[in-house]
């Protein structure tokens, strides 16, 4: 799962991208991909990390948060 926000206010922003129950989070944007920043699911969709140093970290439960400017 993946979640897209699109707002002018950061502070709300990443207030709620902790409660988010999402894999990555786009912030005014959609489906840029970097392969330093880790991509895969949340919970059981998904087998760990793809991309970045949490590649080899199967067990964590990392949030990725791209913000475009």
């Amino acid at each position: 799962m993946a979640a897209s926000l699109w707002s002018n206010d950061l502070k709300a922003v990443m207030n709620l991208i902790p409660r988010l129950e999402a894999g990555t989070v786009w912030v005014n944007c959609h489906v840029p991909l970097d392969p330093g920043m880790p991509f895969g699911g949340y919970k059981q969709s998904g087998i760990g990390r793809e991309f970045g140093k949490y590649a080899i970290e199967g067990f964590t439960e990392t949030k990725s948060v791209c913000i475009a400017h």
